[in-house]
Parts: structure tokens; sequence; C-alpha cells
């Protein structure tokens, strides 16, 4: 009887980003990745032109500032352009 009327958290907690957002890990260089989702207690990132991804603490990432976005984005076109990415 204990917990009939409780509903289930089928959320995530507030604070995680949406998938794809673009975060900063400080931990590795101010390397920039694009969040993927969250493993036990580390955050998911990917690198902006693919690869493998790569867990870090959530302490150690902020979000991407509109500048490295954009040489994120940028680096990823330029792979592109060369082949190197799909």
């Amino acid at each position: 009887m204990y917990n009939e009327n409780l509903r289930p958290n089928t959320h995530e907690p507030p604070g995680f980003p949406s998938p794809g957002t673009l975060l900063v890990d400080t931990t590795r260089g101010d390397r920039v990745g694009e969040f993927r989702g969250v493993a036990g207690l580390y955050w998911s990132l990917r690198p902006v032109g693919g690869g493998i991804e790569w867990e870090v603490e959530p302490r150690h990432v902020r979000p991407a500032l509109p500048m490295e976005q954009l040489r994120a984005r940028t680096a990823r076109a330029n792979a592109r352009s060369r082949g190197e990415v799909l």
C-alpha cells in the first residue's frame, strides 16, 4: 500500500542539456562535443565531426560559447568537404 498514488519519475532531472547541444569539456583542453546522453554519473559527448564518444563529469562541462560553436561547425564542414566526414 505504500506509494500507491505516486507516479514513477520517467522524466530526466532538470539540468540535462538536450541531445546535440554543444558543450565544452574543460578537462580536455576545452574540447567541444555534442551532448549524447547520460551514462551513470557521467555525460557522454561526441566530437562534432564524428568519432568516438567520451565521458566527462558534469562539473567539468560548460556550454559552448557562440565562437566555439562556430569554430566546431566550421571544422566539421571543412572535414566534410574533404570527404573525411559523411
